[in-house]
This record gives C-alpha cells, structure tokens and sequence, in this order.
C-alpha cells in the first residue's frame, strides 16, 4: 500500500515566551548534513561535551548497516544477493520494530514495496515503461516483508530478487540513536532533528517544552504553519505527499498516489499529511506516519482507536470542505 515519497514537514519553533524572566540554560547546538538531509541537534551541555566527531561516528555506523545509498553496506550486499553478511545490532533491531509494526498494520508498513514504487515512476528508481497486468504480477511475488527472515545474524529471503530498503524508518532510528548517545553521557534536555523526524527530551533554555510546528499543506508551493505541539519527552515524525498530488481530470479532486501490496497497482487517498506522536522510539512513530499515509484516513482513524499509545494529526481533502484536520483526543494543539 505504501509508496510516496517522504516530505518532511516539521520545523523546530524558536518561540520562547518573551514574560518568561529566567536566565537560560547553557545548550550547545551541532547541526550538519547526513541520510541525505540535515540535520540538527540542540542539548544541554551537563557534565559531559558531545563533539561533531561523536555524531559523524554514529553516522558512519548507521550508514555501513543500513544505507541503501552506499554500495558495500551490509544491507546493499544483502539487496545484491549475499548471503554471508552477518548483520550489526542496529540493522536487528530496526528489521524487528519493522516487523511489529508490518504485522500491526497488516502490511501497511512494508520495507518490500520499493520495487513496486521504483516501478510504477513513484520512487527514486528506475520506472517500467509498460505496467501490465503480467508484469505487475511478476513483481508482486517479491513483496512481503513476511517473506523475509533474520536468523543467526543474517537475512534469508523466501525470493532473492526481494528488495529491503529501510528508508521509511532509518532515519528516525539515526534520531534514536542520536538520543540514546547523549543520554550516555548523562544529558537529558536535548531535541534531535534528522530531515523532520524529531526525538525531544525534557527542557528547552528557557525551561519549557520543546514546541515543533506543523506545516499547512498549501499547494502553492507557499509555506506557513498549520499548528504547534508541545512535545514532552517524545517522538514526532510526519509524512506526506501533498506536494506530489494527483489530480483528477474529472473531478479535478486532489488526491496522493500510493500502491496497494494486494493488487500492485496505484490507489488513491484523500490523506495528505500525517504527524504522530507517542513516548516511543522515533523510528516507530516514523514507521506509523509512513504505514498511515498508505492505510488512508478511514482505516488510521480505526487504528488509532485501538492505540491510545499514538497521539496523531492528520490533514485531508474532502469533497465539501476542501483541506480538513483530525486530531485525536489525546493531542493538546497549540495556536
């Protein structure tokens, strides 16, 4: 189901209470480029110093596990069919949140797809000029990340043509790991940003919650603010397409393109943005966002009902009222 590529939609608010008289906090801010986006990181500096060296190693680990950009890392050998490749903790443990979350979305969320999406001139890959009934057939058979199975440290596919691409959780996990390093050194006020995908802990200077923005989907290539929310030791990623919309030369209805793993061909979803947020790892609210967009507004909303875990804000486009909001009752918004 899933297929569109990821817009990263949040920016980092500096809005700081001008009636607030307490002196700040002494923070240190690293920022730089990485998983082909920037990034930022902002924390205390407690009783120990972080250095860009200390994030450019956690980099250049998580590349060599997980880069599907970088020829020789251990998940690009496993994409060209090695079977020696014995995989890092980091790899184990994003292929099992990818797991949890592909059977808690009934294959919403499917690291599998992108030969499909390559395919259909969605993704980054190379498109097939003549989608036929055959052919979608013939590629369908190597979607299903139940297909695929780790043991004793290395990846078997059911099919070796199956295509694993981490992509839409990786660089939530790069946050996560990020995080988990500063936390290491005994630093517990910090918000990390990889490409829009945010893991907060604790304070800002000013002693308040990190507040994060949502952007207004304007379709005329304008940017503005849609709300703010408070994020108090949490996770925030959003996805979305709104920028790569569809329209209906009929109903001149906007839509976003996504590809159904049952079928292998392209649906349409009203779905236009979708932000979560819970007390989890980035990488899953990351995974969450990228399995909505594909499960479309009706089933997330059914979703989200049986998780009370997950906070969300969803825009959509409806026939009526144009451009539309949801938000779920346990998300407090801020004008």
């Amino acid at each position: 189901i899933f297929g569109m590529k990821k817009m990263f939609l949040l920016f980092v608010l500096a809005m700081l209470s001008s009636c607030d008289k307490e002196p700040e906090m002494p923070y240190q801010r690293i920022e730089g480029v990485a998983f082909g986006t920037s990034f930022h990181i902002t924390f205390d500096e407690g009783k120990a110093k972080v250095s860009e060296a200390d994030i450019d190693s956690l980099i250049r680990v998580m590349n060599k596990s997980l880069s599907t950009y970088i020829p020789d890392s251990d998940i690009s050998m496993i994409n060209k069919g090695d079977t020696t490749v014995v995989v890092d903790a980091l790899f184990e443990e994003v292929f099992y949140k990818s797991a949890k979350i592909y059977k808690e979305t009934e294959g919403a969320f499917d690291p599998t797809i992108g030969t499909l999406v390559n395919a259909w001139g969605f993704g980054p890959g190379n498109s097939v000029a003549q989608m036929e009934q055959r052919k979608v057939d013939s590629l369908l058979v190597f979607v299903g990340f139940d297909q695929i199975q780790l043991e004793n440290g290395k990846i078997i596919k059911k099919h070796p043509e199956t295509y694993l691409d981490f992509n839409a959780n990786a660089k939530g996990f790069a946050v996560d790991l990020m995080g988990r390093f500063l936390e290491s050194q005994e630093i517990r006020n910090y918000l990390i940003e990889i490409g829009g995908e945010i893991r907060a802990r604790g304070v800002n200077p000013k002693k308040q919650p990190w507040r994060i923005a949502i952007e207004k989907p304007n379709f005329d290539g304008s940017r503005s603010f849609q709300t703010i929310i408070a994020l108090k030791n949490e996770s925030i990623a959003t996805s979305g397409n709104y920028r790569k919309f569809k329209i209906d030369s009929l109903s001149g209805e906007k839509y976003a393109h996504t590809i159904d793993t049952q079928t292998g061909y392209p649906s349409k979803s009203n779905l236009l943005s979708a932000s979560v947020i819970a007390s989890l790892d980035c990488a899953d609210v990351d995974a969450y966002a990228t399995a909505f967009m594909a499960m479309g507004l009706d089933k997330t909303k059914l979703f989200l009902e049986k998780h009370n875990e997950i906070k969300a804000f969803l825009i959509y486009t409806d026939t009526i009222d144009g451009l539309n909001t949801f938000t779920t009752e346990n998300l407090s918004l801020e004008e």
